[in-house]
């Protein structure tokens, strides 16, 4: 089972894929991978922080200043996003239930170490749950169900795949 997650900045992705998580876990799942979240300051987004679901532990993934790489006006952290994220996911791969990924995108896609463990992810036998940028959603579509989130959906569409998630879990 493969679910993929897209639609626009700010409509919910994050929030859903993170209540799918601890639903999991509440249910007595284990629940791995990485989830991406802004960080804002003073109303203001200055760059994003990425955090490994089973350990809880942080890293910046990218914020706003001059270095490289970088997209657009943030500096993407691929040490962070190597040391956070996609260990993380290496350890969802062998320890997990569900795989969770939040998000794949151009960020994400500066590192060779975060394509490879999505590759990997994509090949596993295990559930996964993805958001995936729009810029990649025609890349992932054929790969798995997508669902494209917006304000008037994502209810329906959290309950839809919990559902899913769950029915596989249980074993179908």
């Amino acid at each position: 089972m493969r679910i993929f997650i897209t639609g626009p900045a700010g409509v919910g992705k994050t929030t859903l894929v993170s209540r799918v998580a601890r639903e999991v876990d509440r249910w007595g799942y284990i629940v791995g991978g990485m989830i991406t979240q802004e960080v804002r300051q003073r109303g203001r987004r200055m760059g994003f922080k990425i955090t490994a679901l089973d350990t809880g532990e942080e890293g910046t993934l990218a914020w706003i200043g001059n270095g490289r790489p970088r997209i657009g006006k943030y500096v993407v952290h691929v040490d962070e996003l190597n040391r956070v994220g996609v260990s993380a996911i290496r350890r969802a791969l062998i320890e997990a239930d569900l795989i969770v990924i939040d998000e794949i995108g151009p960020m994400e896609y500066m590192s060779d170490e975060f394509v490879r463990v999505v590759g990997e992810a994509l090949r596993s036998e295990k559930p996964l749950l993805a958001v995936v940028h729009r810029r990649f959603v025609d890349k992932f579509r054929p790969l798995g169900k997508l669902y494209t989130l917006s304000v008037e959906n994502r209810n329906r569409v959290f309950t839809g795949v919990m559902d899913e998630v769950m029915k596989e879990l249980r074993g179908g």
